[in-house]
């Protein structure tokens, strides 16, 4: 059930005002006393219209200057961020005076990305006709696309393939399945799951690994 009182205090007001209103002027009929009911409500109201006025006076001026606030820092960044370029290309300026400033010490020596210590989960969606969809995930976090931690964006999963021809070797004696990735042909470097392979109409009937 919603509360009879409303909860701003903009509305707070005007139906507070509207109670105590009607409550003083009716207290006989609504079975109040006067001498030990009313002064109460009435002094409530008193501190309340004296403390409300204040304090939306407050939080306007709070507005306010939380509104000068921001557009003295925007200002005062962009005129920061402007000297920060001119001193990031001036040949005068080096790494400790960077440091000592507290702006960006640019690492021109990249370090290499470590090698993952968990593996790609891979699932093949073959529902459409000649067209394998590839997708892979991290082992730790298989609900997941982003790449294990570490992993740089340009990190990709090589993918691969073989075709046998789909016989039976019991009658025909066809391909084993590769035990050897050299074995197998590549198709790509993705670095984006999932893959997509298409194949053509001869390729129609094959089996790939």
């Amino acid at each position: 059930m919603a509360d009879y009182i409303p909860q701003s205090d903009g509305l707070f007001q005007a139906w507070q005002s509207n109670f105590v209103a009607y409550a003083v002027a009716n207290a006989a009929a609504l079975g109040l006393d006067p001498l030990t009911d009313i002064p109460p409500l009435t002094d409530a109201q008193t501190v309340w219209d004296t403390d409300y006025p204040a304090h939306t006076t407050a939080q306007a001026a709070a507005q306010s200057a939380r509104q000068a606030n921001d557009a003295a820092r925007s200002s005062f960044e962009g005129v920061l961020r402007s000297l920060v370029a001119r001193l990031q290309a001036s040949p005068d300026v080096d790494d400790t005076e960077r440091q000592a400033l507290g702006i960006t010490v640019r690492d021109v020596t990249p370090t290499a990305a470590g090698v993952p210590t968990t593996r790609p989960l891979v699932t093949v969606n073959t529902s459409q006709r000649l067209r394998h969809v590839i997708a892979f995930v991290d082992e730790l976090t298989p609900t997941r696309t982003a790449k294990p931690d570490g992993v740089m964006p340009n990190r990709a999963a090589p993918v691969r393939k073989r075709f046998l021809a789909h016989v039976s070797k019991r009658f025909f004696g066809g391909d084993p399945a590769p035990v050897d990735p050299s074995e197998l042909t590549f198709l790509a470097l993705d670095t984006r799951t999932p893959y997509t392979a298409d194949y053509t109409g001869g390729d129609a009937n094959k089996t790939a690994h």
